[in-house]
């Protein structure tokens, strides 16, 4: 897990580098930023990505996956290395079908006494004593045999004992299964690698949310400094013309004209602070932080990248030199290589039904059939045995020959979604790349659009107060001057988040046109690991897409 956890420190400080590039000069008379809550928590953008990592679900659940690749794999190895096994069983008979034949019973005295003094082993007679005597001995001897069954001697064998013991282990091992051990460990091994692509390519994805999120917000904190600087201005000049108006300098139509544009900006900031407080809870879901805590944004959208020099090096910073080399490194390329890697293996395991199988295995055990019920461990005795077996299908009815062409199938269509996403992962690089090409020219004309509808309402502004121009003048520069605005935010987070995507694109998913198949690919990988392996199990990962978007923010009702 140390591996991961070193994967996601990277992947957060590629991305808390975004703002560097930014630069960090100040833009000409900025609006004012809105004033943070009492007992705000200050949060910046390099804190926001170290309380993704830990609070992010969608990478709990990709380190899951690899704790289940990881079980996969102990799975695949185990059936090459040898099976030992213990047991231990007690048997008590209540009634033996061996119990008519004198076998696991007491013998029976009801009827006659046993004779007693009965010689043990092989008899021998005496010929110095007396005719009397050997022929006593003689008929004693026969009584003996007699009154003793002629299978009693097999009642040590365990037929029918009224209690049985069995101590032994059991040791298997195969010796060769046609490579079909071996096949399924390259699978293992390949659903493991899928498994940790597939963790650092959510982390990547946090790291991308968490940044569009954290300058989503920002932008919202600017919007709505915008709206609140046009509600300011639009203040004062009511308050200007009521005063022309109370000296007789101003018609009335120029009064109310002022109002209704006042008005107008009122529901322009109710709807910025609603904007503001959505961007703000969704920042909040994906860190995990109580929706009731404020916040207070410490990074800015770096909207001061205007000079030469650091417009420069912002296109050095950005730049990905050669990217079609960058497309067998990209995650969900490398994911549909272990798929082919799996179909491969796959094919090879229903080749491997045809071959013989050959397993070794040996029995080691101790069995014990005493009359009373806990033995003693004279009363146990040894068996062990040492086989070999040898299996070889004949006759199948066609299913190896199925299990091929399914296997088959499987490969070929894992082949052809490597090309598929080869290709998408090709188009997905460089459309990142051109939508940051785009954002960032966009930033650029918007920042010098910015600074001169700044200084048009500035003249706008003297005009009217020394009464040269109107006020429509006047609420046309301000209006030019909010939607100027407007865009340069809008642009600067468009920047941004277009610089992370394509710093963090090695491991990202495939934006919309790719997700799809990409998502496929990892798919079928994993469900081809775990049929391999029997195992059955359940889960979802789903792979957002973000890009960033190339828009222009309106402003309804400002200046009207």
């Amino acid at each position: 897990m140390s591996g991961s956890r070193g994967t996601w420190r990277a992947l957060a400080a590629g991305a808390m580098l975004l703002g560097a590039a930014a630069g960090a000069g100040a833009q000409t008379a900025p609006p004012q930023q809105t004033a943070p809550a009492a007992g705000a928590r200050a949060l910046s953008l390099d804190e926001a990505l170290g309380m993704a990592g830990g609070a992010s679900e969608q990478v709990g659940i990709a380190r899951a996956g690899i704790t289940r690749a990881r079980g996969q794999q102990a799975q695949s190895r185990s059936a090459g290395l040898p099976q030992l096994n213990a047991n231990l069983t007690y048997t008590r008979t209540l009634k033996s079908q061996f119990s008519s034949a004198g076998l696991g019973g007491p013998v029976d005295t009801s009827s006659a006494p046993l004779p007693t003094n009965c010689p043990a082993g092989r008899f021998t007679p005496n010929p110095s004593r007396p005719l009397g005597e050997r022929v006593d001995s003689l008929e004693h001897l026969l009584e003996c045999q007699s009154s003793a069954s002629s299978l009693a001697g097999f009642s040590n064998l365990g037929f029918g004992a009224a209690n049985a013991y069995n101590l032994g282990l059991n040791l298997q091992q195969s010796v060769f299964s046609g490579g079909r051990v071996t096949a399924n460990n390259r699978i293992a091994a390949a659903g493991r690698e899928n498994a940790e692509i597939a963790l650092t390519s959510a982390q990547a994805q946090v790291v991308l949310d968490v940044t569009q999120a954290y300058y989503d917000a920002a932008l919202s904190d600017r919007l709505v400094s915008i709206a609140e600087a046009g509600l300011a201005q639009s203040e004062e000049t009511l308050r200007q013309t009521e005063l022309g108006r109370r000296v007789g300098n101003l018609p009335e139509f120029d009064l109310l004209r002022a109002q209704v544009a006042r008005d107008n900006q009122r529901p322009v900031v109710i709807q910025r602070r609603s904007d503001r407080e959505l961007a703000y809870l969704r920042l909040k879901q994906l860190l995990n932080v109580p929706l009731d805590q404020p916040l207070t944004l410490t990074s800015t959208l770096g909207e001061a990248d205007s000079t030469v020099a650091a417009t420069a090096a912002a296109r050095a910073a950005d730049s990905i030199p050669g990217p079609d080399t960058l497309t067998d490194a990209r995650a969900v390329v490398r994911q549909a290589a272990t798929a082919v890697t799996v179909g491969e293996q796959q094919l090879r395991v229903a080749r491997s039904q045809r071959l013989p199988q050959l397993t070794v295995n040996s029995q080691y055990g101790r069995v014990a059939y005493p009359d009373a019920v806990v033995p003693s461990w004279s009363d146990f005795r040894t068996n062990w045995t040492v086989g070999a077996a040898v299996s070889l299908p004949l006759f199948t009815g066609g299913r190896i020959h199925g299990d091929e062409l399914v296997a088959q199938a499987g490969l070929q269509e894992a082949r052809a979604r490597l090309q598929q996403t080869r290709e998408l992962a090709q188009l997905d690089t460089r459309t990142a790349l051109t939508r940051l090409t785009a954002a960032r020219s966009t930033y650029e004309a918007s920042a010098g659009t910015a600074r001169q509808a700044l200084r048009a309402y500035q003249i706008a502004e003297v005009r009217y107060r020394e009464g040269v121009s109107t006020q429509l003048e006047l609420a046309d520069s301000r209006l030019s001057l909010q939607q100027a605005q407007a865009n340069q935010a809008q642009a600067a987070r468009d920047l941004q988040i277009a610089r992370a995507r394509v710093r963090l694109l090695r491991d990202l998913p495939l934006s919309t046109t790719g997700a799809a198949g990409a998502s496929t690919a990892q798919q079928q990988t994993q469900a081809q690991t775990q049929s391999t392996q029997g195992t059955q199990s359940t889960g979802a990962q789903q792979q957002g897409t973000a890009g960033a978007t190339q828009q222009t923010t309106t402003i309804p009702g400002a200046g009207q």
